[in-house]
């Protein structure tokens, strides 16, 4: 392997850039880098990090077109998609800025009839740093949602880009930096390379970890962590699936499922792969999402739908999972084994395969989906949740939606729409089972980096009454049976 990591264009191969493969001591540097700067960054306090990250969101707002077509060339996804990403990762970073104080405030809480002499809260305290992993099909949006999440609950980051997308990773860097250059360096940390760098960044001594890709990957980060005991957010993969019931709008479901299964080159953990259909409206619907399919086009150009695959051996599993369908019984309506090309695939619908099959219980990762026809709503939403994953979904339904939401056996769901959720700051986003778990986004991600502290602080003294004492009252002592049965016996 070579000592340099070369990025390239998908699309054409040219070199984008080069940067150095860090090994154990560059990624324990960068972390000491971090954990020194870490009582700096905390003692900014809310006021002083939301300016250091609306200064951020600002910085990267003025350079939106230089990264967007950075973007365009390392990762491959038409500017369209690549300024969508930027402008969906600009609202998250003023969200956590703006609202990281008051969700994170101390609470106090009843110390109740027992210790009814003390006053009770719970703050929320930064772990110190936190390592994130990023992924290469959203290389500003998901690592964003750790790494401004993280920095606005008051910890520093060490940040450890994909592979394929290491320039995005640095631009996005060097524009806190830029922003905000009174803050020292290691406030927001860049280390590139390899899975080997990755797992450096496991033992480097991190706080908590954050790490977005695969599920097999994921387990090894998991293990690599667990040596010292490193908690870890895991943003894993998904198969999710759109329910369409018999009294949807079609021509809006349609719509939204073949953005949701194509758009991105299908290189979305929530974009949906799977579809169940009432058999009413099966043909009607089915119709409307061919024609809607089969205008879209791949390529690099600027009236493209989508770009080429980011990571060439995506094309191999696109490709098994197209053949294993067919083979089992399933028909290619849109596209089929030839869609898989060099560097593009186009979009390809496969309409009723076999449960088993891996188009179905696998994440193809892929502009592809599978149609299933069902009888009732009650068996779309048992083939539904058939799959060991457990990311989000969506459900099409003018009446119904409220009765399927809750059945469905995932983190997040979409109501005559796809990918609503991902793009709502104030909205939780994490998976469960396959899919992995903790939450980034809202609220709950910032809670997510920090940890809880009780505090009790005894008010004033009770002479005799002292349940944490041993010179107890004697009464006290032998009331304690009738408060036993008081208190709780009733």
């Amino acid at each position: 392997m070579s000592d340099q990591l070369v990025s390239t264009s998908p699309a054409t191969d040219e070199v984008v850039a080069t940067f150095p493969i860090h090994g154990e001591t560059e990624v324990r540097a960068a972390v000491a880098r971090a954990r020194e700067a870490a009582t700096w960054w905390q003692g900014q306090g809310y006021d002083g990090r939301r300016v250091a990250l609306l200064n951020w969101r600002r910085h990267l707002a003025r350079t939106s077109e230089e990264l967007a077509e950075l973007m365009r060339r390392e990762n491959g996804k038409p500017l369209t998609d690549a300024r969508m990403e930027v402008l969906l990762a600009l609202e998250h970073i003023a969200w956590v800025a703006k609202h990281a104080g008051k969700v994170l405030a101390s609470e106090k809480r009843k110390p109740g009839m027992l210790l009814s002499n003390f006053s009770a809260r719970v703050d929320h305290i930064p772990f110190g740093v936190v390592g994130v992993i990023g992924p290469w099909n959203y290389p500003v949006f998901t690592p964003n949602g750790s790494i401004a999440t993280a920095l606005a609950a008051g910890n520093t980051v060490v940040f450890k880009p994909s592979e394929f997308t290491p320039a995005i990773g640095a631009f996005y860097v060097d524009a806190f930096r830029a922003a905000n250059p009174g803050a020292p360096s290691g406030v927001l940390e860049l280390v590139t390379g390899y899975g080997e760098t990755g797992a450096a960044l496991c033992r480097a001594g991190v706080d908590k970890l954050a790490f977005t890709g695969s599920g097999p990957t994921g387990r090894k980060v998991m293990a690599a962590c667990a040596e010292s005991l490193v908690p870890v957010v895991m943003e894993l993969g998904g198969k999710d699936a759109a329910i369409v019931a018999a009294d949807a709008d079609l021509r809006l479901a349609a719509d939204a499922i073949a953005f949701g299964a194509a758009g991105n080159s299908g290189q979305t953990c929530v974009g949906i792969e799977r579809v169940y259909v009432e058999r009413a409206v099966k043909d009607e619907f089915l119709d409307i999402l061919t024609r809607k399919l089969t205008a879209i086009r791949p390529g690099s150009e600027k009236d493209s739908s989508y770009g080429p695959m980011t990571m060439p051996s995506q094309l191999d599993v696109v490709r098994r999972h197209i053949d294993d369908a067919i083979a089992g019984g399933g028909q290619a309506l849109v596209g089929g084994p030839g869609s898989v090309g060099e560097r593009y695939v186009s979009p390809v619908l496969i309409l009723d395969p076999p449960h088993e099959s891996a188009a179905i219980q696998e994440e193809t990762f892929g502009p592809t989906v599978t149609v299933t026809t069902v009888d009732s709503l009650d068996e779309a939403v048992k083939l539904a949740n058939g799959t060991r994953y457990g990311l989000g979904g969506a459900v099409f339904s003018k009446h119904r939606a409220d009765e399927l939401v809750p059945r469905l056996d995932t983190s997040q769901v979409s109501v005559n729409s796809v990918l609503g959720f991902a793009g709502m700051a104030s909205m939780p986003l994490g998976g469960r089972g396959e899919s992995g778990f903790g939450r980034i986004h809202g609220p709950e991600g910032l809670r997510e980096f920090t940890r809880t502290r009780a505090v009790a602080e005894q008010r004033y003294a009770v002479p005799g009454v002292n349940l944490l004492s041993f010179e107890r009252a004697g009464w006290l002592v032998r009331l304690m049976p009738r408060l036993v049965r008081w208190l709780h016996g009733r």
